[in-house]
């Protein structure tokens, strides 16, 4: 197209904000106005894009939309503003010098999670031609590492850790060159310029990339625990089929039972031939494993697959994943089978990010260590994914899928930070419509816990420019960021019922629908009434939630003992019905009467505690090695029933404080039948209480008129459960929710506690 006439072309002036740094949006616009014949400049410009340019009327428009709808595929752009200006000079169109605003002035700056690495870099990657062949950190403007390496915004690489990698003479043209896909990407390197690769094993410390690639695999064939620094943090690599180094992997790590997973080499034309050999993933899974997030999916094993039974004892699924960078692609690809990739980490604290820590945490573990010398400046452990009743649903955000955005249906009045619960702990800064969760922190049982809570608190508000005027947490005084908040004297503090947060967060999601009833299902969460609630229906809308039904109380002895101890649960059932039950091989004498006295034995509506008495019913599991081994193990062997096994009906009645009560009793006996398999008996707890799900929603509906009903909490994680119940739900006539980019566990309190938050705001 004719460059415009300089005389009777105006200048004008576009702010784009939204998903634009990082993605390779500034080259796109680059190339853009030169196809045009536009001269100007773009640059980033705080949180956002400035564009100026020599251009008439009918061009611009032009300009704009293809702006908008041929960007580039990770970029979500958005105009913010346009107005006439100077017209530049007419010299081309450049891409300028970044400008860096003042802390609170960030221009709408969005957080872009790390990138997996992308086919072209792969392909280029695998080309024995190629100056990046076998390079282990090859990137273009569409991949690679972002949130975890980003200082500062805009993203420049002077704002990242790749700071300390000079441009070579090689990538320097290319970063220059507007028709090479390396144009201005921020960072790109090649194996004179960039990161690299050390292997160690005893005293032997290799320094060259392949060498180090090779002497890794060769370890892992023999039987060896390796620790490989990717991304976000450090994993533990083990050959999936060798059973003795899966057993010195749990051993080492003490981890005897919790599920590992396992990543797979890519192969065939969907990349899911080798795991195909071992997984049987549906067609929703199988879309899932290849997204460009490259999240953990939750597939069903193969029966006698090859692999160690000790990946997931007593589960029919298995956490996999493809390679989402180039080290990991290399190490899958030249091993050529499966590999245990657990995080790296000491049980229960974050992941670890750097060699000298790795080395001295995992010294234990690891007989060998792969590490690169590009600074992780914050972890993102994997992000894991579920599909339930046919769509992907997050049961940890992590590397690739945040920090996540989300609009809030209420703005919030001043700038929020939400700190979450104790466990799967995610952060959530809100400002203005905006709130921005965090990835996956985890327990916050440890002081690395509270550290990291701390760090990704000043990471988030730092990043996007914005200042929390208030923090958000949950009512429970004994939880460490309750606690932590309460200590931080400069800002006003707001808690938020556990319980209404997980309501909120299913409501803020799916915000076009005006009144609710939801289901709020998981272990425990502190009541309205100070008891430990964990199976409610609460009627309403953020900020005005009323509790309408729930679950008949018991009193699990022991107290917090419950949680790791399932027994307690379910003697608490049976010992209310006035049956002699104990778990075969303890003395209970004690317990029972602390019991009978009531003695640190707080009552709980738990619903997530009714799966804990099923396992521990059943034989399966009546002392957990991680949390929701229970629940996970009774859902498992209700997949293995024989037929489909009938439901039994649950009382409901109302009690004199007006809140209507499902009453648990029927499902006792039916659990200790000893004359039904145990996967029979598991079938019909699942059955019942979606039948007793479905009994409440419509005693209420018939009360109170019609709503909309959500499902939210860590027990709707159970895919069997929610697929029953928004099943039954659909039948009776209702529009029926659980989240699909929100996970429904803990991980979604922050968001919830935001969305109730602004609710309240005057």
């Amino acid at each position: 197209m004719p460059r415009a006439n300089s005389a009777l072309s105006p200048g004008q002036r576009w702010l784009i904000g939204g998903r634009i740094q990082g993605v390779g949006f500034r080259p796109f616009v680059c190339l853009l106005a030169n196809e045009l014949g536009m001269s100007g400049s773009v640059r980033n410009h705080g949180g956002q894009v400035e564009i100026v340019a020599r251009v008439d009327s009918p061009q611009a428009d032009l300009f704009l939309r293809r702006l908008l709808s041929e960007h580039p595929p990770i970029a979500r752009p958005k105009l913010v503003s346009c107005e006439p200006c100077g017209a530049p000079a007419d010299h081309g169109f450049r891409i300028l010098a970044s400008t860096i605003l003042p802390v609170g002035e960030s221009g709408d700056a969005v957080l872009l999670p790390d990138q997996s690495v992308c086919d072209a870099c792969l392909a280029e990657m695998a080309d024995p031609m190629a100056r990046r062949h076998r390079y282990p950190f090859v990137a273009c403007t569409q991949c690679g590492p972002r949130y975890t390496i980003t200082e500062r915004l805009p993203f420049d690489r002077a704002g990242t850790s790749m700071a300390g990698f000079p441009l070579c003479a090689q990538c320097r043209v290319e970063f220059e060159r507007p028709a090479d896909r390396r144009f201005h990407a921020q960072i790109m390197a090649c194996p004179d310029c960039g990161p690299s690769l050390s292997f160690r094993i005893g005293a032997l410390d290799l320094r060259d990339n392949r060498e180090a690639i090779d002497r890794s695999v060769e370890a892992l064939t023999h039987g060896a625990i390796l620790a490989v620094k990717g991304i976000g943090g450090y994993h533990l690599l083990c050959d999936a089929a060798n059973d003795g180094a899966v057993r010195r992997l749990r051993a080492r790590k003490r981890r005897p039972a919790k599920p590992l997973a396992v990543l797979f080499p890519r192969a065939g034309t969907d990349q899911l031939r080798t795991l195909r050999r071992y997984c049987a993933p549906d067609a929703a899974e199988a879309n899932s494993l290849r997204t460009a997030e490259r999240p953990i999916v939750l597939v069903r094993l193969r029966a006698d697959c090859g692999l160690s039974p000790g990946l997931a004892p007593g589960l029919d699924e298995l956490g996999a994943f493809l390679p989402y960078s180039p080290v990991h692609d290399l190490l899958a690809g030249a091993f050529g089978g499966p590999l245990v990739a657990t995080s790296g980490n000491i049980s229960g604290e974050p992941v670890l990010t750097e060699a000298i820590g790795a080395e001295r945490h995992l010294g234990s573990i690891a007989d060998a260590f792969l590490h690169h010398n590009r600074p992780i400046l914050r972890p993102a452990d994997d992000g894991v994914v579920r599909v339930i009743a046919g769509r992907p649903r997050p049961l940890r955000l992590g590397r690739g899928s945040a920090p996540l955005e989300r609009v809030l249906p209420q703005p919030v009045a001043e700038p929020m930070l939400a700190l979450g619960g104790q466990a799967k702990v995610t952060l959530a800064l809100g400002f203005g419509s905006r709130v921005v969760i965090s990835p996956h922190l985890g327990d916050l049982d440890s002081p690395r816990g509270l550290e990291l809570l701390e760090a990704t608190a000043e990471t988030l508000q730092r990043l996007l420019g914005v200042r929390a005027r208030r923090l958000i947490c949950d009512a429970h005084s004994g939880y460490t960021g309750t606690r932590w908040a309460q200590a931080q004297d400069d800002l006003p503090v707001q808690r938020v019922l556990h319980h209404h947060a997980h309501a909120s967060a299913v409501a803020g999601e799916f915000a076009g629908e005006s009144r609710w009833l939801c289901f709020t299902w998981d272990g425990v969460g502190l009541g309205q009434d100070g008891a430990l609630w964990g199976g409610e229906a609460l009627l309403g809308r953020p900020g005005e939630w009323v509790r309408v039904a729930t679950f008949r109380p018991f009193a699990p002895p022991g107290g917090d003992k419950a949680a790791s101890e399932p027994w307690r649960s379910a003697a608490a059932l049976a010992w209310e019905l006035g049956l002699d039950w104990a778990p075969l091989g303890l003395d209970v004498s004690l317990a029972r009467a602390a019991w009978g006295r009531r003695l640190n034995c707080p009552a709980t509506s738990s619903v997530g505690r009714l799966f804990d008495a099923a396992a521990a019913f059943l034989e399966i599991v009546q002392h957990a090695q991680y949390e929701g081994e229970g629940p996970m193990t009774v859902e498992a062997a209700a997949g293995r029933a024989r037929s489909a096994q009938e439901a039994v009906a649950l009382p409901l009645g109302r009690r004199a404080d007006g809140v209507w009560q499902t009453d648990w009793a029927p499902l006792v006996p039916v659990l200790l039948d000893g004359a039904r398999a145990p996967s029979d008996r598991a079938a019909v707890l699942h059955t019942s209480l979606a039948l007793s799900l479905v009994t409440q929603a419509i005693a209420m509906r018939e009360i109170h008129g019609p709503f909309a009903v959500g499902l939210a909490g860590g027990v709707f994680q159970n895919r069997r459960l929610s697929e029953l119940s928004l099943g039954a739900l659909d039948t009776a006539g209702f529009r029926a929710y659980l989240p699909v980019s929100v996970p429904c566990n803990d991980a979604g309190l922050s968001f919830g506690q935001m969305v109730e938050a602004a609710a309240h705001a005057p």
